[in-house]
């Protein structure tokens, strides 16, 4: 999945499934289903938060910019990436307007 989505269409949510904790601050998972291991980090772990009702990823690339030190166009770029792969693992349910 290359494709970039127009994230004002665009929102996610966590997938059930999934054992989550908290691990020297960063958000560790297991799927129930298939027994793979998710060590999603500090800002994934945010991510994975933010994720936790449906929410637009302009909605989350604008939280996370008021949160941490970074541009809005890379933040945007990394995020999508980064929920890219999430939904190739399964992780997170996309829907698109």
């Amino acid at each position: 999945m290359n494709t970039e989505w127009k994230t004002s269409e665009v929102t996610i949510m966590q997938s059930e499934g999934f054992l989550v904790s908290d691990m020297d601050g960063e958000k560790v998972m297991l799927s129930i289903d298939n027994g793979k291991y998710y060590n999603l980090g500090k800002i994934g772990g945010r991510i994975w938060e933010l994720a936790s009702s449906p929410i637009a990823i302009h909605r989350m690339v604008d939280q996370l910019v008021a949160e941490y030190d970074i541009e809005p166009e890379t933040c945007e770029q990394q995020v999508q990436q980064f929920l890219q792969q999430l939904a190739s693992e399964g992780l997170v349910q996309v829907k698109e307007a």
